[in-house]
């Protein structure tokens, strides 16, 4: 299968290549104003006259010229723009000649005088004004129904990976607007999985500016990869969307609606679903709200400065609240029920902006796994741990947000967000875990039978003042921040471990039954100051202050059951308080001059560590934790725009992680028995030094891109888990710092058309290497990890009604222990998909995607091959093409299951999920189109 595959990408890729020269030939000519002056840059494209629609680009050369070669001898329609000039166009019929010389193409300013003469000219499918491409929807012909998503499929340097993600000129779109407003905050994919293509009328990408740049005013350098999607009239001035209800074999389910109503200052958008195949449209923040939300400051943006890690938070084992793993919304993990909504609201007039939204997220998740697992140790030995498992898991959580921009005058601004979660839920663990020795005789096995259920709260508020001085330059911007966030949870833990020496029978028993309860508080208070003076034409003097005062307040209660009778358990039951505070005072020099932005600084950072611990809060006897660490921290950027677009940006950095007060805390955490952990109040802050370079380029005549980055961490004093395991293979581990850790990453991508319109090829490459260390019972384990990628993707749209995107990735990770080379090995996960779209007669369309994965590793006899074919059949019916009755079949093969394999530190691991298979569903949509506008745009 992967060699029919592989000659079919093959295949296909020669068929774009080579395109026959039998009855081509070559237009050429010249682009100049009405003064004689050449135009260089100016975009030219060939349309076919019938239906506009667009059969090659580019742009002119320095002098002005334009060539198209090898095209078919037809009739074309030659469209140029150029900012600042009336577009020009121009039929070119085909000659005898191989050459077809269109002399001098003369332009017209763009006048006060033509402003009031309609142009009834087709529209330019693409135009391109500096780093902006814009594109014109309505060229790019796609089914009806589709959504944004399936549009940006057909835009010539845009790609849409299968998990949704975004990339445009070969860099990962970072934001997705709707008529330059917020939709649902800043995850691209709400904007391309909801709003459907026939309500878009231009999509536009381009560089946007840093939050921070936006916020302060002062243009750092860096940018962000941004997709604006301009709706037309008919939908600015009424209501659309769609609504789809689905059932389907096994009991399946499923229904969606969203609605849409925009107007020229106000956007208003509801999105709901409901379903049982395993799509539960989760997002990272929701992944958040299930831990309590105290792990993270949600990206805010509201600290100034350059980076330097100390002020954000890190998930380090501070917070007690309890923890689960959600599914992610992927169909090869277990069993989902799925209930969401939403709603999000925009306001702008100019001088105040506003964006709010709420949503709601409901996931029912079944586990049922079985993993293997392989730990090597010192003496050249290794034990196995097989755990055949079932998880139950409920999560139901709230997500709001609001920020509000007020522009107070010429000179000041107002912003003010706020973030607001509550989540609750409960999971039962049901497990069998069985410990074998080298030789394969059972050492030890135990059941466990644990449920946990929990609520937690966070809301975070911000405001952020700017004031622009007269003095072209010089800036000021002050924020201030507070943060607080409560999780309690409630867990019942029971479990049998038995411990075998000879024999089948278990020679110790011990068995573990309690409860316990957990009370976890968190506030934050944040400041930040900011100021930026220019001292010369071309350099600014830049310094700041950061401030954080964070408290951390965690009660747990551990009681044994001793038959009826609940008594506490001092040894596991712990109180304590953490006040940490953190200072930055820091400046740097920024040299700013045609696209060049070079900033070096230095930074003074103190963290202040003050803590408390006991069994509990009447204790007399406080253990304390008084720390505090000062380091300085270096920041080097260098980003060039080399014009033509064409980016050179490079990076060097420290940044300084303190440790958590539960690794500083020297007490022994046996509720586990299996897994103990102590901490150590001699601990060190962790600090990192990452080093980074990159350069893209991409080319707007012919839409060829290339990317390539490295980046270096190097580790100082990181805090590690020594491990030692005993006889009967319990682990206990102390975290120590240490250094040496390091990795290397290179990335690199390349995209052109091979055809162009017709065939594009990606090619991707990535290569890792990592060294971590540890000790394995007091000897140093370096582990190195060698992983390669390549990936291959050709787009294909040789005809309206056929598209196919073949596509190939291949991973091959290799893991060399220092402290047990006999177990050195090799992971191979390789990836083969394609998906197609036809469009037939009488408006039927077939949709397939197909994708092939491979599971390797000879070391542990590992082989596993999982084909995958989906397929649908719909057909458009009723007024307008409003309703739509599709039949899929999912899973056709009935091969679908969950494999993860993985390897790191001393130990290597595989894992198999049950997981949603074959099943076919009927479903009907109903599009609800938007009013059409009364008043009609003039083209010029």
């Amino acid at each position: 299968m992967k060699k029919c595959l592989l000659l079919l990408l093959i295949s296909c890729i020669g068929w774009s290549a080579m395109a026959q020269t039998t009855g081509r030939y070559t237009i050429k000519g010249t682009v100049m104003d009405s003064t004689g002056n050449k135009l260089p840059g100016a975009t030219v494209m060939l349309l076919l006259p019938k239906d506009s629609s667009l059969v090659n680009y580019g742009r002119t050369d320095t002098e002005g010229a334009l060539e198209f070669k090898n095209v078919k001898r037809i009739t074309y329609l030659l469209k140029i723009s150029y900012v600042g000039y009336l577009p020009f166009q121009q039929e070119v019929k085909p000659t005898d000649e191989a050459i077809n010389e269109l002399g001098t193409l003369q332009m017209k300013e763009l006048n006060q005088d033509l402003f009031e003469v309609v142009i009834k000219t087709a529209r330019a499918p693409l135009s391109i004004r500096g780093d902006t491409v814009e594109y014109n929807a309505s060229s790019f012909k796609v089914p009806p129904g589709s959504t944004v998503e399936d549009l940006l499929r057909r835009l010539p340097g845009m790609q849409i990976g299968q998990d949704g993600s975004i990339q445009a000129q070969g860099e990962e779109v970072k934001r997705v607007t709707v008529d330059g407003k917020r939709f649902f905050g800043d995850d691209p994919k709400m904007a391309t999985k909801n709003l459907p293509a026939d309500a878009i009328s231009k999509v536009q990408v381009f560089n946007d500016k840093s939050e921070q740049s936006r916020i302060t005013g002062v243009d750092d350098g860096k940018r962000e990869k941004t997709v604006n999607l301009e709706l037309k009239d008919s939908h600015k001035k009424g209501g659309f969307g769609k609504a789809t209800l689905g059932a389907g074999t096994d009991s399946r389910a499923e229904a969606k609606i969203n609605y849409n109503r925009f107007n020229d200052k106000q956007q208003f958008a509801i999105v709901g679903f409901g379903n049982n195949v395993n799509q539960t449209g989760m997002s990272w923040d929701d992944y958040q709200d299930f831990r309590g939300s105290q792990s993270f400051n949600w990206g805010d943006n509201a600290d100034f400065g350059f980076s330097s890690g100390g002020m954000y938070y890190y998930s380090s084992g501070d917070d007690e609240s309890v923890t689960l793993q959600p599914g992610g919304g992927s169909r090869d993990r277990g069993f989902t029920k799925n209930y969401a909504g939403g709603a999000n609201y925009n306001y702008d007039d100019k001088k105040t902006k506003l964006n709010t939204s709420y949503f709601y997220n409901q996931t029912e998740q079944t586990l049922d796994a079985f993993s293997q697992r392989e730990n090597f140790l010192s003496n050249n030995t290794s034990f196995r741990t097989l755990n055949d498992n079932t998880r139950l898991n409920f999560n139901a959580n709230h997500r709001g947000n609001l920020r509000f921009e007020k522009k107070l005058d010429s000179l000041n601004t107002l912003v003010i967000f706020s973030n607001g979660r509550y989540g609750q839920g409960n999971n039962r663990y049901n497990s069998l875990q069985q410990f074998y020795r080298n030789d394969g005789t059972l050492s030890n096995q135990s059941t466990i039978n644990n449920f946990n259920q929990f609520n937690s709260f966070a809301i975070e508020n911000a405001m952020i003042y700017r004031h622009e001085f007269r003095k072209k330059g010089r800036n000021f911007a002050a924020s201030v921040t507070y943060n607080v966030s409560n999780s309690q949870g409630d867990g019942d833990q029971r479990s049998v471990n038995e411990f075998f020496f000879e024999g089948n029978r278990p020679d110790s028993l011990l068995n573990i039954s309690q409860v316990n309860q957990t009370n976890s508080l968190r506030n934050v208070i944040k400041s930040s100051v900011y100021y930026i003076e220019p001292f010369a034409k071309k350099f600014f003097w830049e310094t700041f202050y950061n401030f954080s005062y964070r408290t951390d307040e965690v009660d747990r209660d551990v009681s044994d059951r001793r038959g009826d009778v609940e008594v506490r358990n001092s040894f596991l039951s712990r109180y304590y308080t953490n006040n940490f505070t953190y200072n930055r005072l820091g400046t740097s020099v920024r040299y700013s001059h045609k696209g060049l932005n070079l900033v070096a600084g230095l930074a003074g950072q103190q963290f202040k560590l003050r803590g408390k611990y006991a069994e509990d809060q009447t204790s007399r006897d406080f253990g304390r934790i008084d720390r505090t660490f000062f380091a300085w921290i270096p920041n080097v950027s260098f980003n060039y725009n080399l014009k033509n677009n064409r980016y050179l940006r490079a990076n060097y950095s420290v940044s300084l992680q303190e440790p958590s007060i539960r690794d500083l805390q020297p007490i022994v955490d046996n509720s586990n028995p299996l897994y103990i952990q102590i901490g150590n109040p001699d601990l060190l802050p962790q600090t990192y030094h990452n080093a980074s370079v990159g350069y893209s380029h991409f080319n707007p005549g012919n839409f060829t891109q290339f990317f390539v980055s490295l980046n270096y961490t190097y580790n100082v004093n990181q805090i590690i888990y020594n491990q030692t395991i005993d006889e009967n293979f319990v682990t206990t581990t102390r975290p120590t710092n240490i250094t040496g850790g390091e990795r290397l990453g290179v990335y690199g991508n390349y995209g052109f058309p091979l055809k162009k319109t017709k065939a594009t090829l990606n090619v991707f490459s990535s290569l890792n290497f990592s060294n971590n260390i540890t000790f394995i019972n007091a000897v140093e384990n370096q582990t190195r990890t060698d992983a390669y990628n390549v990936g291959v993707r050709l787009d294909l749209t040789p005809v309206d009604w056929l598209t196919f995107y073949p596509n190939a990735n291949w991973n091959i990770s290799n893991t060399r222990y220092s402290i047990n080379t006999s177990q050195n090995q090799q992971i191979v996960n390789n990836t083969y998909g394609a998906e197609m779209n036809i469009r037939l007669p009488k408006d039927i369309f077939i949709k397939s995607d197909f994708v092939h994965r491979s599971y390797v590793n000879e070391r542990f006899g590992f082989n596993q091959q999982i084909p995958i074919l989906n397929m649908a059949v719909y057909k458009l019916f009723l007024k307008n093409k409003r309703g739509e009755m599709r039949l899929t079949a999912y899973d056709v093969f009935n091969q679908n299951r969950g494999i993860t394999q993985f390897a790191s530190q001393n130990f290597v691991s595989q894992e198999q999920i049950q997981t949603l298979a074959r099943y076919f569903m009927l479903s009907f949509s109903y599009n609800m189109r938007g009013m059409k506008s009364t008043i009609r745009r003039q083209s010029y």
